[in-house]
């Protein structure tokens, strides 16, 4: 009988803070630079040179420990974790190791199993490495390398989340609402594809027969995934890989791997280091982190509401829950939203507007809700417009599609394309008049019984409007005058 497994998952999120400069040095911290053009003694690891650590960097990171509900430590301090690689100029990175800034937090997620807490172990600060550019499609088929210091020295928070998920769309979903509380702190600019936030992934599968500690099963690590569906992808993966291998007979090795994106497969980079292998010992160049208590206050009394407090409240507000979680998860969406609530407060038409067709054009010409393309004023008078009558929903939607556009106000684009619902009684009457006339066979059906008949006239009376007439109201004022037509 063949055996079954448990996955067991584990990430290794890390985070750069959007710092004006360097963790340890006055370095100018800003992605896409020439390269090799923000370095300076301090991070290029100069003898001599000393580092002084951003009080910025730990207000940010301190915010993102509070609102990861993590215990922030009054006292931690930095140590020296010493390994050889081309983009480390000291050859050893100033981090955390035995006492960090912050421990014990958690995430919660949602899937069809319900809601979970994933566990989260620690949050550090530490400086980043440098870049190797690769000349080549990956790492083993390189067949060279370039070095860009612009990045060493970066300040990073890792978020090390305890062996909580057992799925691969688990870890997908921890990543999305890391994500999503992160951005609402505005610490970091969260690209994957700029690397201000990278993921690490760490897999193992438990036999069900296995009686031992989850620290003595063989851990295979996929080293910085550049999207979350990547992760998602090379976890799949590996499941699939180890658990081959175990139903093989052949034990799984502990190892750092990487993914290729274009084959969807994990490939072998190096043999998995231990914490021994880093050699730590307490950087002598700067004294320990002692975070006072009116400081600690200041920053939780600075802390935005998070999507937790948010999805209450929208719940409380009369939306579904799947409209909730659209907006939460994009905080410049969110933010847009509120202002034009803010202006024409019937919350369900507006989130219906914004989550559908303007959305829709949003996408289709590239934009985001930092930039949107119709301010929310405009969408709120344009709202209002259907509300009073003035436009119907197919007519508001081609008054949109001008407006992205022309960029004009919805009554700029009314007046000029001639749009605007027709409600003038005495005017639509004499129009179901005139089709009534030319229609006795359907008014027969429908008086006949046929209750589709009304459709097809209300159809006519609408065509001779060009639309513009009021459908309900054409609608009333057909079945008045069919009975009292004789």
């Amino acid at each position: 009988m063949s055996e079954s497994y448990e996955v067991v998952i584990g990430l290794e999120v890390h985070v750069e803070l959007k710092t004006a400069s360097k963790l340890f040095c006055g370095c100018t911290n800003l992605f896409g630079q020439e390269p090799n053009t923000h370095t300076c003694p301090v991070c290029l690891g100069m003898p001599g040179a000393l580092p002084v650590l951003n009080q910025q960097a730990v207000a940010l990171a301190t915010r993102a420990a509070l609102a990861l509900s993590c215990d922030v430590h009054p006292f931690s301090k930095f140590d020296r974790k010493q390994y050889f690689y081309p983009d480390l100029p000291k050859a050893y990175q100033i981090s955390q190791y035995d006492q960090p800034l912050a421990t014990e937090g958690h995430v919660t997620i949602r899937g069809e199993f319900g809601m979970r807490s994933i566990g989260i172990e620690r949050i550090h600060l530490e400086e980043d490495a440098g870049k190797l550019n690769h000349i080549g499609q990956r790492l083993g088929d390189a067949t060279g390398s370039l070095v860009d210091l612009n990045r060493a020295g970066v300040p990073l928070i890792e978020i090390v989340s305890r062996p909580d998920m057992h799925s691969p769309e688990e870890a997908r979903l921890y990543l999305t609402e890391l994500r999503t509380v992160l951005s609402y702190l505005d610490i970091s600019d969260l690209r994957m594809e700029e690397g201000s936030m990278r993921c690490d992934a760490n897999i193992s599968l438990r036999p069900s027969s296995y009686t031992g500690s989850l620290v003595d099963l063989p851990r295979v690590e996929i080293k910085n995934v550049n999207s979350f569906r990547n992760v998602q992808r090379g976890i799949e993966h590996e499941i699939v890989r180890q658990k081959a291998l175990l139903e093989q007979g052949i034990r799984v090795v502990k190892e750092t791997r990487g993914f290729d994106d274009a084959a969807g497969t994990t490939y072998s980079q190096r043999s998995k280091e231990a914490a021994n292998d880093y050699r730590y010992f307490p950087e002598p160049d700067l004294p320990p982190l002692i975070l006072d208590t009116e400081w600690l206050e200041a920053q939780k009394r600075e802390m935005p509401d998070l999507p937790e407090a948010l999805r209450h409240s929208l719940t409380t507000e009369g939306l579904v829950s799947r409209d909730v979680e659209v907006l939460v998860q994009d905080r410049a969406l969110y933010g847009f939203w509120r202002e034009v609530v803010a202006i024409f407060p019937d919350v369900k038409l507006v989130t219906n507007w914004l989550l559908s067709d303007y959305s829709r054009h949003m996408n289709a010409q590239g934009l985001s809700f930092d930039t949107p393309g119709v301010s929310a004023e405009h969408l709120a008078q344009l709202l209002g417009l259907i509300q009073d009558g003035t436009l119907s929903g197919k007519m508001a939607k081609e008054v949109l599609e001008a407006m992205f556009t022309t960029k004009e106000s919805p009554e700029a684009v009314v007046q000029r394309l001639g749009l605007s619902q027709i409600t003038d009684q005495e005017a639509i009457r004499v129009i179901v008049a005139e089709v009534i006339t030319a229609n006795p066979g359907v008014v027969a059906d429908f008086q006949g019984g046929k209750d589709k008949a009304l459709a097809f006239l209300v159809g006519q009376v609408m065509k001779a409007t060009k639309g513009q007439a009021k459908p309900n109201l054409v609608n009333s004022l057909l079945r008045e005058a069919i009975a009292s037509h004789v």
